[in-house]
């Protein structure tokens, strides 16, 4: 059993050399990047008790960052204080996030592999599942593997698109074929999830969810902010009981 989708991982690998060009095929999570930073850090530092006026607040947490991709999410986390580990199927994608972040100084741990494949011997405070889980082959065995490697009270970021005709329009037929900001055929509507299908699974494996916040994108101001509009992006965090 796999939660790898090789046709997914793929895709990603053909375009893996632009994961640093703000300009580039990844122009989008650029954008969205200072948004999801700000909210993963203010959750976890009110989950954890943690002192907010720290330059590194985070630095008691280690940090799993799954699907990390070129390490978009990984070194911002880790220029917050965390320890962190980076995983992702595709080796390309690897091997561009461990070049970036020998170019910058920082320390990280990269690992080819997947949830249920890995090797890894401990366990984290925080599980980072950022826009990852619409393209995984198995949910529920990607979801049973994560939890495997959390720490009991520790908490779980699930980002992704919901299964709505807005979401259609706007990250389908509006991102990928009008603006062009993403490869036509990134995403397929069908493998979307609505929140309550996440929450139902994270229940069933002994979570407890605490948040569900939705993001909005604004095309004037070009600009993401946290929303309670679930109808497109949205997050959840929960905590493992």
């Amino acid at each position: 059993m796999t939660t790898v989708n090789k046709e997914e991982i793929q895709k990603f690998s053909k375009i893996a050399d632009e994961w640093w060009d703000t300009k580039g095929k990844f122009k989008p999570l650029h954008m969205f990047n200072p948004t999801r930073i700000k909210y993963i850090k203010e959750k976890c530092i009110d989950h954890f008790k943690l002192k907010e006026n720290n330059l590194k607040p985070l630095a008691s947490l280690e940090i799993l960052d799954i699907g990390c991709g070129g390490g978009l999410i990984s070194e911002p986390m880790q220029r917050l204080g965390a320890k962190v580990t980076g995983m992702d199927a595709s080796e390309r994608n690897i091997a561009v996030a461990k070049l970036h972040a020998k170019k910058n100084g920082l320390n990280i741990n990269y690992i080819k592999s997947s949830p249920e494949k890995n090797t890894i011997k401990k366990k984290f405070d925080v599980i980072l599942n950022l826009e990852i889980i619409e393209h995984v082959q198995d949910v529920n065995l990607f979801l049973k593997s994560c939890s495997k490697m959390l720490n009991k009270g520790g908490i779980m970021f699930v980002a992704t698109l919901n299964r709505t005709f807005e979401s259609y329009i706007k990250a389908i037929v509006g991102a990928e074929y009008i603006l062009r900001w993403l490869p036509i055929g990134t995403h397929e509507w069908n493998k979307f999830l609505k929140p309550n299908e996440i929450q139902e699974k994270l229940k069933k494996l002994d979570f407890e969810n605490i948040y569900l916040d939705g993001f909005s994108f604004n095309l004037f101001s070009q600009s993401w902010k946290k929303t309670k509009d679930y109808s497109v992006n949205y997050i959840i965090v929960a905590k493992k009981n």
